[in-house]
């Protein structure tokens, strides 16, 4: 007989979910699901606006990485009003990206990801949460809270507001930058390089705890996938695509990334509005491939800042002979060696005099009917790809999102932890944490990935042969 136990609070991911186990007569997981059920439809409603008018629009899919859409649609208007903008509106962006990745990355480790590790997978789901964790650790919470706000701090003082800031547009940028903002942003750097720092050693101290459990969290070959530049290096702004297999082999390089369409897919399922992108030479299921930190630190030669480089020296000698960091529990090592990465290189950029340039847009008008915006979210690679007509108006949109391209990788890995942890009679508080601590991984944005909007819920049903609702959870 079904039935339904409600736990809250609301689980610590971004958007609406719902997870389903499939149990064969014996009781044994055969497979299990990540559904994404909420839908918005950005790329239909775009269709007949103004592509100026993008940037304001799409920063308005997400609340949480609204930046990167900003910099990826007025990259895509770049391509087709055909500039090169000025080498100051560039170095901008460079920075309020990094401000991205900084708030992000703070936000995924302290907020959403730490209460797990410190406080246990199976501790009090009252206490499992950023109030647990600043009960349990005052100090280590307040410095995550300032880690993100200076990354937020970039962002306003750059743009005037820190979410849906209308600052980049096709061509550069409205306003150049003042020095005495940029002076002020420069203390902020000690404190967040040393939080930093603090939250890559308070990881690292939890890899011993936790190495029982670690394996089975998304511990497979799959592909990686991300921008390096010219000389093979960590790249977040420009630079080409980078193919690498789960062996540690290039199998692809120096790709274009407005050239997407030609090497990956986009499959569908009638069970989630998120959809399955793929590598297309591989085909659907086997061209599964994962974005983000993970694959960002597995397919980069090296990392431009000193810091950051010899953490991820440290990183790869978890891959031993093989090369390649296959198990996804490590995003969140990767994620933080990213962090880093994004305080120093902020602090190179505000040190260049060039950013404080004044020639900061080129203006032009509609050039091109098809242009592509490519970028590195925090959580992967984000292509937008917008077809106009010859007075600027948006015919097709297509916005491929970070957490679509590790849609396959996710439903893995929650079939991966159902195996291991579903005892086949009973949904435990244990067994729902761990799946949702194996997403977490990933630290997926639905309503980015959907264009959803709603409640923050997971549900997870455990179905029996024929698809009988044995037991469901619901938080």
């Amino acid at each position: 007989m079904s039935r339904t136990i409600t736990i809250s609070p609301v689980t610590r991911i971004e958007g609406h979910a719902k997870i389903t186990i499939q149990l064969d007569d014996a009781g044994t997981v055969v497979d299990a699901r990540f559904h994404v059920n909420e839908f918005r439809g950005f790329e239909k409603f775009c269709e007949g606006r103004l592509m100026w008018e993008m940037g304001g629009i799409t920063s308005r899919i997400c609340g949480i990485c609204p930046t990167s859409h900003l910099i990826t649609s007025a990259k895509a208007g770049d391509a087709i009003l055909a500039v090169e903008i000025p080498e100051t509106a560039e170095k901008l962006r460079r920075l309020i990206t990094l401000a991205q990745w900084i708030q992000s990355h703070t936000l995924s480790f302290f907020h959403l990801s730490s209460p797990d590790f410190l406080l246990g997978f199976d501790s009090d789901p009252a206490r499992r949460n950023i109030f647990g964790l600043i009960d349990h650790d005052r100090e280590f919470a307040r410095r995550g809270i300032r880690l993100r706000k200076f990354g937020q701090e970039i962002i306003e003082v750059l743009g005037s507001r820190r979410i849906h800031t209308p600052w980049a547009v096709a061509g550069g940028v409205r306003e150049p930058f003042d020095r005495s903002k940029r002076d002020y942003l420069l203390g902020w750097i000690p404190e967040a390089r040393e939080t930093a720092r603090l939250a890559l050693d308070t990881l690292k101290s939890i890899h011993t705890r936790f190495e029982h459990e670690i394996p089975n969290f998304g511990n497979f070959r799959s592909l990686h996938v991300g921008l390096v530049d010219r000389e093979g290096g960590l790249e977040y702004y420009g630079g080409t695509l980078r193919v690498m297999d789960g062996a540690g082999n290039i199998i692809a390089d120096r790709l274009d990334p407005k050239d997407y369409r030609e090497h990956f897919g986009e499959a569908t399922e009638s069970w989630s509005y998120l959809k399955f992108p793929y590598y297309k030479p591989l085909g659907y299921q086997q061209g599964m491939y994962r974005v983000g930190p993970l694959a960002r630190l597995n397919i980069c030669d090296h990392i431009g800042t000193p810091l950051a480089e010899l953490e991820r020296k440290e990183f790869k000698a978890i891959a031993g002979d093989a090369g390649v960091v296959n198990n996804s529990f490590y995003f969140h090592y990767a994620r933080l060696i990213e962090l880093l990465f994004a305080v120093e290189q902020a602090e190179l950029l505000l040190t260049d005099e060039s950013i404080l340039g004044t020639h900061v847009r080129s203006r032009a008008m509609i050039n091109r009917d098809h242009g592509v915006g490519a970028s590195e979210a925090p959580r992967g690679t984000l292509f937008h790809d917008y077809e106009v007509n010859q007075d600027g108006v948006l015919q097709k949109v297509d916005l491929v999102i970070a957490t679509a391209q590790n849609n396959l990788a996710m439903n893995k890995t929650v079939q991966q932890l159902a195996m291991r942890y579903l005892d086949g009679t009973e949904i435990s508080e244990g067994l729902l944490n761990r799946i949702e601590a194996g997403i977490r991984c990933f630290d997926p944005c639905l309503s980015c990935s959907t264009h959803a909007i709603g409640a923050m819920p997971l549900r997870v049903q455990l179905l029996g042969p024929g698809g009988r609702i044995i037991a469901e959870r619901t938080r």
